[in-house]
């Protein structure tokens, strides 16, 4: 039976997570002691939650260290050694759908999306095409480093296209498109698909993973914005009677 000592190093989340929020706790009493005036039943749920958010972030970020970056670089690196080293590029597109249809934000913003729409825009069809958009890059982010393509080209050409679609799609996606983008790249991408690639990179022989296997989180947040836009022009082409 393996040990993982889960309150390994906790002293020192507790004290970043604290040094994160302080500066926010000083602004806001400040605030409080100049022009607010807030009663003290206010202040006092303020504080409970600040408390319930310190205990949340540091119980995040001590599994982060212990789970989800070890995770995904080792399965990276095993996934590196394969004989049919190809396969990556399919299995990148699975984690990346999986990782994106379980990422709090993005739940988040598709309810807003179709909550403000009054149902117009269905936060299904949100979730999807993030996931897809998501499951791309990470393929694409697999095909970059198994061959070495060069990094600008993608990323550069990517927000050429965007800007291409903005003339095209309906303005009301336009807004949500580029939210997508930040939105994706939440807690899920970031500590398990940026660890996956590196140790990806790490494995294959020829590649560095300092340069090969970051990127990631820049495709993850391109590509949702394409198939937003993408969407937007679908809805605008069933508005105007071009796509019955």
């Amino acid at each position: 039976m393996i040990y993982i000592p889960i309150a390994d190093g906790i002293d020192h989340v507790i004290l970043d997570v604290i040094q994160a929020l302080l500066p926010l706790v000083v602004f806001f009493l400040i605030a409080q002691l100049v022009s607010l005036k807030l009663p003290g039943q206010y202040i006092l749920n303020l504080f409970k939650g600040l408390f319930i958010t310190l205990i949340g972030m540091v119980l995040f970020f001590q599994g982060v260290k212990i789970a989800f970056l070890p995770a995904g670089q080792s399965i990276g690196a095993y996934c590196g050694t394969l004989e049919h080293i190809w396969i990556l590029i399919p299995f990148g597109f699975l984690l990346g759908f999986l990782t994106t249809f379980a990422e709090p934000a993005v739940r988040v913003l598709c309810y807003q999306v179709e909550t403000s729409s009054n149902g117009y825009i269905k936060g299904t069809l949100i979730l999807y095409a993030l996931s897809i958009g998501v499951a791309t890059s990470v393929s694409l982010g697999m095909v970059r480093i198994l061959y070495g393509f060069p990094f600008l080209p993608f990323i550069i050409g990517g927000y050429l296209l965007a800007l291409i679609l903005i003339q095209f799609t309906d303005h009301d996606f336009i807004g949500i498109a580029f939210d997508s983008g930040g939105v994706a790249t939440g807690p899920m991408a970031v500590t398990f698909l940026m660890a996956f690639a590196v140790g990806v990179a790490d494995s294959i022989g020829g590649r560095d993973p300092f340069l090969d296997g970051f990127g990631m989180i820049a495709f993850i947040a391109l590509t949702p914005i394409l198939t937003i836009l993408i969407l937007g022009i679908i809805f605008k082409m069933k508005k105007t009677g071009e796509l019955s």
